[in-house]
């Protein structure tokens, strides 16, 4: 398996610490989120000069870029024409930083519209900037989250929109917590899509995810490690901590627990 980390878990460090850090740790990527003030400095407002010099920076450090995180999202009709441009814009910065991954959002329903009626906003968009993001080697995923949490929405969603340029982010302590179904019946649904994953472990306390260390909440990771490891997945599980605890506190403790827990599922598969 291969693992990364969100820049929500250090969002003061800039790009060269981020990727220090990264390698230092063991990880294999990382996952900048863009639009939220952090300092890695990729936005979709960097330069054609400042994209070069990324790309180049992140492959001299050995450190991969799996993902750029945007909050692009388009349930709503009010919002969804100026988030598909965003969505250009960001296939175009994910494609000039070398990266294939692009997490956006289904994000919160319109008001008075009816869930097919959100399922065909969120597909007609998709689908508006599929052929973008193909011709630039970049696949866009649809996070299960927020209004999206419902494995059965999002696989609505991915099979009117039906190109390979278009997947799932399936984060499924959202899809446990929120939507109420299993891991197994989630990754049922959803695996035919899944090209991105965000892991994390905790409990839902007054309808919030408190993090807790993995292993030590609700959310049974070796189950997924498990599904992933039989379906041959090749990308990545991305941990996504925000405003926890200190990055040189959770990173290390989180990945070891995580290359346990995927050792001890290799080991029960043999």
């Amino acid at each position: 398996m291969k693992y990364a980390f969100m820049s929500f878990s250090a969002p003061q460090l800039k790009l060269d610490a981020l990727l220090e850090l990264a390698a230092r740790v063991g990880y294999d990527g990382i996952e900048p989120r863009i639009g939220s003030n952090h300092a890695h400095g990729i936005e979709l407002d960097s330069s054609a000069a400042q994209r070069r010099a990324i790309r180049e920076q992140v492959a001299a450090s050995g450190v991969a870029l799996c993902c750029v995180a945007t909050g692009c999202k388009y349930a709503d009709p009010a919002s969804a024409p100026g988030m598909i441009e965003d969505t250009r814009r960001a296939i175009a910065l994910a494609a000039d930083l070398g990266v294939s991954r692009l997490r956006v959002f289904g994000g919160a329903v319109g008001p008075g519209l009816t869930r097919d009626q959100a399922i065909e906003l969120v597909a007609d968009s998709l689908s508006a900037v599929a052929g973008d993001a193909q011709q630039h080697g970049v696949t866009i995923c649809l996070e299960t989250h927020d209004d999206w949490t419902d494995p059965a929405h999002v696989a609505e969603v991915m099979g009117r929109v039906d190109s390979p340029a278009v997947a799932v982010n399936w984060d499924y302590q959202h899809t446990t917590r929120i939507a109420g179904t299993t891991v197994d019946q989630a990754f049922a649904i959803l695996q035919p899509w899944i090209k991105h994953v965000h892991f994390h472990d905790g409990v839902n306390r007054a309808d919030k995810l408190i993090f807790l260390p993995v292993g030590t909440g609700d959310y049974d990771n070796q189950r997924v490690i498990e599904l992933l490891l039989v379906a041959d997945y090749t990308g990545y599980l991305s941990g996504e901590w925000i405003d926890w605890e200190p990055y040189d506190i959770h990173l290390p403790r989180e990945l070891a627990a995580m290359k346990a827990l995927e050792h001890a599922a290799t080991g029960a598969a043999g």
